[in-house]
């Protein structure tokens, strides 16, 4: 079908526009990564693009050397893996509680539960909560807090509605109780909004670092991000060190890492994973946005 010249110059400023998009967003995390495999003394001349001058793994070696870099690495997974199996579970439970229509109190609940996600007691009440609940220095900190979010049971309870209910009838009809409605038929018909929920629950574990700077203090219950933090204000004290020497007259070429190599290094190994992640759940991503965020 021949295409008319407003359609065809509108599919050129669209592909021209999604290039220059590309380029703006992908530019500055090759930027950080040819940063963070550069010299450190090279990086302080600037003028790197895409590719270092120098290069070396002294940057990485020196957040894997870290101290306690594998522990925090170890209860990140942990909590990535638990508090999202945990977020799902729940999350799962009561959209699917919430789509009954017979459900008693169903208004009451949803009220209740919609306004946490207006109101919060704030840092201090917070702080205080988890004390007295003993969550102080402990694993589940990580994952208790962030096991149901309103805004993410309201997709997939959406998404739920627009399965035919004659799935449930027939199932119901053939002796299946609610549970295995759920588990074989609602849950494997939701892949997409799973899949979207589980990314957005699995990037909020592996990215919050809050947690560990007001909440614990046992080194060894330290997150990656955490420790991430910790060898970025480390490197601007390496940094620091290096003027300081040059200034008294000492050799700062000893320094063979700087606070911008260590913070490059630092942004790869902490977003590399969900990177990784990211195009194997795209499909699913985009559909369960989609289909969960609105109900005709």
């Amino acid at each position: 079908m021949r295409q008319s010249i407003g359609v065809r110059m509108f599919n050129v400023y669209n592909i021209m526009f999604m290039i220059v998009l590309s380029v703006i967003t992908i530019y500055p995390y090759l930027n950080q990564l040819a940063v963070s495999l550069n010299d450190g003394e090279d990086t302080i001349f600037g003028g790197i693009t895409l590719f270092p001058r120098v290069f070396t793994w002294e940057n990485y070696r020196t957040v894997f050397t870290n101290a306690g870099f594998l522990d925090s690495l170890m209860i990140s997974f942990l909590r990535v893996v638990s508090g999202t199996a945990l977020g799902i579970l729940l999350i799962t439970g009561a959209a699917y509680a919430l789509t009954k229509r017979d459900l008693p109190g169903k208004n009451f609940l949803i009220n209740f539960l919609i306004i946490p996600t207006f109101i919060s007691g704030g840092l201090i009440p917070t702080y205080m909560l988890y004390r007295y609940l003993h969550l102080m220095n402990n694993f589940l900190v990580y994952v208790i807090p962030m096991a149901f979010v309103f805004y993410y049971m309201i997709i997939v309870r959406t998404y739920f509605q627009s399965i035919p209910k004659s799935l449930e009838e027939s199932a119901l009809i053939d002796g299946a109780n609610e549970v295995q409605i759920m588990f074989k038929i609602m849950i494997p018909l939701s892949m997409p909004v799973m899949a979207t929920v589980t990314l957005w629950l699995a990037v909020a574990h592996w990215n919050d670092w809050t947690t560990s700077l007001y909440f614990v203090t046992k080194k060894n219950l330290y997150t990656l991000q955490f420790i991430m933090y910790k060898v970025v204000k480390e490197a601007e004290l390496v940094n620091e060190m290096a003027k300081a020497s040059a200034m008294s007259g000492g050799d700062a070429q000893s320094f063979k890492v700087t606070a911008e190599s260590v913070k490059a290094a630092t942004l790869i190994v902490a977003t590399l994973p969900i990177v990784l992640l990211y195009p194997f759940l795209q499909k699913y991503f985009i559909q369960g946005i989609m289909i969960g965020a609105v109900k005709e």
